[in-house]
């Protein structure tokens, strides 16, 4: 132990590192060390408790209830082809740590005994020897107070002086203590580098080759450990007093096990990049194996949501179905599959929207889907409060859902991203019966036609835009009950917006008045403004107070703008440009008359059309003198529309405000008012109404 002290402040030069590989020469036998370790581990636990009398006198610790047996049974045989050179190295141990030999030399003695063999198994074997050899000991130790041939052998050994100076050997048995426990996970961090899959990771390339380059540097420290341990405990069974009375060996002790656990933590930090590596590894090819299955023919659904929900053969039941059990995949076998894709912030009318369209008008429209949710979320950022969010989300979907987001595999989630363009937003991916992606966002044909779109396939999307036209109909479709009766009543319809209290008193109040000097029919409903959750409210509850129009309520104002929305990223999906889409070119422009601060107006009779924002329309109907004669010609809306091209502005401001989406953003936009291209700028907003 002296010399240990010495040795310890060598570094661990090349030359060292030459003498150590020396000894190295491996047959290429396999050892599995691993039962091996595992009866080591609970001997060398036995072996090194905090020193307290009931241990000392016969008392049976926590540690004697456990249960070997099942390593026991695995490592048996291995144990008995290895009997005699865990024996030798045994015996060699003793000897050289009796006669007080050089560590360095007694641990290069050990590496060339067993040099025929892996890293690993040196490591484990020169363990299991120490563990044979002090086991006993400590055996013997713990019995001698009530079995009379332990005490008869503690006798012989002097075990019984250690009993007299426990309190004052504490500090020995503590240093210990320490470097053992080291030397147990520095050996099981070198044994499960080697059981880390060679299919995925390299050994001459890194970070695998790094641990390789240290892994010999480690076996040589755990077995020179081994050796110090032995040492010091030979030491205690023949001790004297003054070497009780010494605290030397302690510190070698410590010293020793301070520079292992630094090898330890080393290690660590190379095996945490190696399963980082492998795990990017097995991703990419879980990445890869999802493209390929999704470009394969297939008989039917259940292996492409086999590998979506990462569920095996064995164990496909990590789904919940409406009723919150756990169900097989086999329910969704052979049907319309509907991956409804978003994050924890998918909004509830969102969910319930989906819901009505779910439970209620899928049955009505006798067409046969199922909706499961795809929560995608950083597992790295999951918390309580995100487990409390999912569960609540998770308690008011009707439809599949799966169990906890961590079965989604990271390949899965890369897959959302770069194949189908999952930012932030939801979107809806369409599965036929065969597994094959049949639209990557059916969610715009969701908020769009219903049901109607169904199965949601890309070319359906296509066919039901070519029987479009823009009328009020698209607008609002079933948001306003009323609307069949005013259209087949051949009414004037107005639908407006803003969030300026006195623009709109005055523009429906002046509207009104014209209608009725013209005598024609008129409706006006208020569509709000979007992102302006509760302003549109306190608005609303002015404007029924006051019967100044039709005012539509929260849920309904919110599906308007989402529909909007819907429309022009539905349009833009299918490559339509502004100049030749008229539904797209209105739709832009509604929602550019949004992103300004004034109000606005579209008014709609039969096929016509016109719209204005604020000020300009509100200007046009307070000068109804000067267009009241075509009006009692060509009629309300050609009237005001010749009157509108004929106002030219001095000055224009022109806004479109869009969330951010997946999938194409129109690359040339050009202004509702001057037909100039728009500058293309992104804005991003965080709206808690």
């Amino acid at each position: 132990m002296r010399s240990e002290r010495r040795m310890f402040s060598a570094s661990d030069d090349s030359a060292m590192m030459k003498q150590i590989q020396s000894t190295h020469s491996p047959d290429g036998r396999f050892l599995d060390v691993k039962p091996i370790l595992q009866v080591i581990d609970n001997v060398l636990r036995h072996l090194t408790p905090t020193i307290d009398h009931h241990a000392l006198n016969g008392g049976q610790g926590h540690m004697d209830a456990i249960d070997d047996s099942s390593a026991t049974m695995d490592s048996n045989g291995m144990l008995e082809a290895l009997a005699f050179l865990v024996h030798k190295i045994s015996c060699e141990i003793s000897c050289k740590c009796s006669g007080g030999g050089d560590a360095h030399a007694t641990t290069m003695v050990l590496l060339n005994t067993l040099s025929s063999y892996s890293w690993d198994a040196k490591v484990v074997l020169t363990l299991a020897a120490f563990a044979v050899n002090f086991g006993e000991c400590w055996l013997v130790l713990q019995l001698c107070t009530t079995n009379s041939l332990a005490k008869s052998v503690a006798l012989l050994k002097q075990l019984p002086d250690i009993l007299e100076y426990s309190h004052t050997l504490k500090p020995h048995f503590d240093a210990l203590h320490k470097l053992i426990k080291a030397m147990i996970e520095v050996t099981k961090c070198i044994v499960e580098f080697t059981e880390l899959p060679s299919q995925y990771i390299s050994s001459d390339v890194p970070p695998m080759s790094i641990a390789v380059a240290h892994i010999p540097t480690a076996a040589y420290w755990t077995i020179r450990s081994v050796v110090a341990c032995a040492a010091q405990i030979t030491s205690l069974v023949g001790m004297r007093y003054e070497f009780v009375t010494s605290t030397s060996e302690a510190w070698e002790l410590s010293s020793l096990a301070h520079k292992v656990c630094s090898i330890h933590e080393h290690l660590q930090k190379i095996l945490h990049l190696c399963h980082q590596h492998i795990d990017e590894k097995k991703q990419t090819e879980a990445y890869e194996g999802l493209k390929h299955s999704f470009g394969t023919p297939q008989l039917d659904n259940s292996k492409i949501l086999l590998k979506i929900f990462s569920l095996s053969k064995e164990d496909p039941h990590s789904l919940l179905g409406p009723d919150k059990t756990k169900v097989h995949i086999e329910v969704l076998r052979r049907k319309h599959v509907l991956l409804l894709i978003s994050d924890l912030d998918i909004t509830h009318e969102e969910i319930q929207v989906l819901e009505s369209l779910y439970k209620y008008d899928r049955v009505a429209s006798e067409v046969n889907y199922e909706i499961v949710w795809l929560p995608i979320v950083h597992r790295s950022a999951w918390n309580d409060s995100y487990q409390q969010k999912f569960l609540s989300l998770q308690s008011v979907m009707p439809w599949y859902t799966v169990n906890h987001p961590s079965i989604i595999e990271p390949a899965v989630v890369k897959y959302t991203r770069e194949v189908w363009n999952f930012v932030k937003k939801p979107i809806v991916v369409t599965l036929d019966p065969l597994g094959k992606m049949t639209c990557p966002n059916a969610l715009n044909m969701l908020w769009i036609w219903g049901n109607t779109a169904f199965p949601f396939t890309t070319d359906r999307e296509a066919s039901l835009w070519k029987a479009e036209a823009w009328t009020v109909e698209l607008l609002v479709d079933g948001l306003e009950p009323n609307l069949s009766n005013w259209v087949r009543q051949e009414k004037v319809i107005c639908l407006y917006g803003g969030e300026e209290m006195e623009w709109i008193e005055s523009f429906t109040s002046a509207t009104k008045n014209v209608a009725q000097f013209l005598g024609i029919g008129l409706e006006m409903v208020y569509v709000g403004k979007n992102n302006a959750k509760e302003r549109v409210k306190k608005i609303t509850g002015l404007i029924n107070e006051r019967q100044l129009s039709h005012a539509w309520q929260d849920a309904n104002v919110w599906f308007f703008w989402k529909r909007l929305e819907s429309m022009l990223f539905s349009k833009t999906q299918h490559g339509k440009t502004n100049e030749i889409d008229v539904i797209k070119q209105e739709v832009m422009t509604l929602l550019g008359y949004d992103g300004s601060e004034q109000g606005w107006a579209v008014f709609f009779s039969g096929t016509n059309m016109v719209r204005a924002k604020g000020d300009k329309v509100l200007n046009a109907i307070q000068s109804f003198e000067q267009w009241e004669g075509m009006a009692r010609v060509s009629g309300f809306i050609s009237a005001i529309r010749g009157h509108l091209e004929g106002i030219a502005d001095e000055h224009h401001c022109t806004r479109l405000i869009l969330p951010g989406i997946s999938g194409g953003i129109a690359e040339t936009v050009v202004c509702a008012e001057c037909g100039r291209t728009m500058e293309m700028y992104f804005m991003y907003r965080c709206c808690d109404e």
